[in-house]
């Protein structure tokens, strides 16, 4: 349900357009609304029946493509989109989550593959919650729940289900053997959920076959079984040596081969067909690239691509590897690459592509905490001297900026801003001690780094000292009101979108598996360590803002809700701080293009207006 402000708050600011170029208008705007799409994935025993979103109808939805007939059809249809689906292995079923205006709680309903058919509840009889994990076989389905009472996972086989786990703690479903025998499943048992645990069942019974966890700050992910029938092999990520690598886990034998690849930076992967091989997809200072390890050999061998990011990769039966590439400069595409290392264009969303912008370079700038990396755009054909430059702080925290194409980093560049993306401590791709860096003293520690880009950019004579701007959405958005309360004369002004702004607050209302994560990151809950909570939350500092200050945020938002954002507005009221707010009917973010392109047209406006620029 929509909930209405006590209070009416200045609203911001709609433009009806943000250049007066009429090509740079319509070029930014185009950019948004070009058709992308994901990788496709396919069903385990039916390789043409494949799904994928898109954004071609206006709206993130799932899309079913028939590779035999080279059908595409549209499968979802709902006012705020829809991301999370997947097939049965048969390729009969469409599972896709069902929640309500972007909330994130509710269930999985299933549809055909072949439709028509109106979307049924997949297992009646497992409760609404938030999603925590899901496994379909031919014979067994696990599915994980969280609800504020903690976690539960329950397990549907000849029409019965049975919940056979249940936590305060967080957990999940993790990877089901090709024989449908042992399940794995994600535990924080130990009370750390940000380094888990993972343990293996007997899908009979569900008692516990061996359990792994390599002790405090070392966590550990279960990425899926062999594909190979009556292959015990699990495959699964570790962070032993301070970063996180490849292990397979005979579960059978209780057996691990650790994999040391060689490469610098963090990896993923997954299985070839066969199981002969895996993919690896590997992370290093803001790019990924694709790789083939063999696992009879040892041998790791490159699949050529640019440099950029790898939105998503698999293997198709015949061993073809299928991608999503781009760069800063290039938009999207999903490509093809043969085994014997052909590579085409797979699929081309309809319509114009998006245009393309500026590449990024790196920066590597001394910190407390080490080296810090961030990636630097320059607006093309920008004058000589220092720019209006706006930091761009990533979500997560457990995230990072990487070389990828953004319609969103493009319109600041197109506005005359020069753009530093920070991988401040907390950053993922950097190791387990940067990422951990930030336990105890959240949102301070980060900021710590932004300073020293901060410093970097203006004596560089990138960034002018007057006119630079702090932004960023959920953690980004958190972090931007600290810097503006911690940090107030370095900003001119400030964005937060869907931001933590009252910590305590927030922990009072947020999803359980949040509170989780809170409670490990901070060391504690806010009543267990008041001070820590008042330390690391922006609305501690309100009083010390001076840079006017943009809100976005969603009224059904479970990550950073409503209650804990109005809290600061108000006690920004009360200063006469210049802001302004805008709400939006959909939880943490939009799927709808055009409320998207809204929103951006928003903060860069209110953006040019602190610098100047209007």
């Amino acid at each position: 349900m929509t909930t209405q402000p006590v209070t009416q708050y200045p609203p911001a600011l709609v433009p009806q357009h943000l250049f007066d170029d009429s090509a740079a208008e319509a070029r930014w705007r185009a950019r948004f609304h070009a058709a992308r799409m994901s990788a496709p994935e396919w069903a385990l025993d039916a390789a043409e029946a494949n799904l994928y979103v898109s954004n071609v109808s206006g709206v993130w939805e799932v899309y079913a493509w028939n590779r035999t007939t080279d059908e595409h059809r549209k499968v979802t249809d709902r006012p705020n989109g829809t991301l999370h689906s997947t097939l049965s292995p048969d390729g009969t079923w469409i599972w896709w989550f069902n929640d309500t205006d972007g909330d994130e709680f509710g269930s999985w309903v299933r549809q055909p593959f072949t439709g028509p058919g109106e979307p049924e509840p997949a297992i009646a009889d497992v409760p609404d919650g938030y999603p925590a994990g899901l496994e379909i076989g031919h014979e067994l389905i696990a599915i994980g729940v969280s609800t504020d009472e903690g976690s539960a996972l329950y397990a549907h086989s000849a029409g019965k289900t049975t919940r056979f786990y249940s936590t305060d703690d967080d957990a999940s479903i993790s990877a089901l053997s090709r024989d449908e025998r042992l399940l794995a499943i994600s535990h924080s048992e130990h009370g750390d959920s940000r380094h888990p645990a993972v343990r293996v069942l007997t899908a009979t019974d569900f008692s516990t076959v061996v359990d792994k966890w390599d002790g405090e700050g070392k966590g550990l992910a279960a990425l899926e079984f062999s594909p190979v029938h009556g292959d015990s092999r699990l495959l699964v990520l570790h962070e032993r040596r301070g970063r996180e690598e490849l292990l397979i886990w005979d579960v059978d034998a209780d057996a691990e081969t650790e994999l040391d690849l060689g490469l610098p930076g963090e990896v993923v992967a997954t299985w070839y067909p066969d199981a002969s091989a895996l993919l690896v997809v590997h992370f290093h200072q803001g790019r990924s690239s694709l790789h083939r390890y063999d696992l009879a050999t040892g041998a790791l061998s490159a699949l050529d691509t640019p440099p950029g990011r790898i939105g998503g990769a698999g293997v198709r039966p015949d061993g073809t590897v299928e991608y999503s590439w781009s760069s800063a400069a290039t938009p999207p595409l999903i490509r093809a690459r043969a085994p014997e290392g052909e590579d085409r264009v797979l699929l081309q969303p309809p319509g114009e592509p998006a245009p393309g912008s500026a590449p990024v370079t790196d920066a590597f700038v001394e910190g407390a905490g080490g080296q810090i990396h961030a990636l630097v755009s320059r607006p093309e054909g920008a004058p000589d001297g220092p720019l209006p430059t706006l930091f761009s702080l990533h979500g997560g925290p457990h995230a990072a900026d990487e070389d990828r194409f953004s319609a969103y980093r493009a319109v600041w560049l197109d506005a005359g801003f020069a753009v530093v993306e920070v991988n401040y401590r907390g950053s993922t791709g950097y190791g387990s001690t940067w990422r951990d860096a930030i336990e105890g003293r959240p949102g301070l520690t980060e900021l710590e780094d932004v300073a020293a880009l901060h410093d970097w950019a203006v004596n560089s004579g990138l960034a002018d000292p007057e006119r630079c701007v702090v932004n960023g959405a959920s953690w980004g958005g958190y972090l931007s009101l600290l810097a503006l309360g911690t940090q107030p004369d370095r900003w001119a002004g400030g964005v937060a979108g869907v931001p933590v702004a009252d910590y305590v607050a927030a922990y009072e209302d947020e999803m359980e598996q949040l509170r989780s994560f809170d409670r490990a990151l901070f060391g504690g809950t806010p009543e267990d360590i008041p001070a820590v909570y008042d330390e690391c939350s922006p609305i501690t500092y309100v009083e010390a803002v001076k840079a006017p200050v943009l809100v976005l945020a969603g009224d059904n938002d479970p990550r950073c809700p409503i209650r804990q954002i109005e809290n600061y507005l108000n006690r920004l009221a009360a200063r006469k701080v210049p802001f302004e707010f805008y709400r939006y009917d959909a939880g943490h973010g939009s799927l709808v293009i055009a409320e998207t392109v809204n929103q951006v047209a928003i903060e860069v406006y209110f953006a040019q207006r602190a610098v100047g620029l209007r």
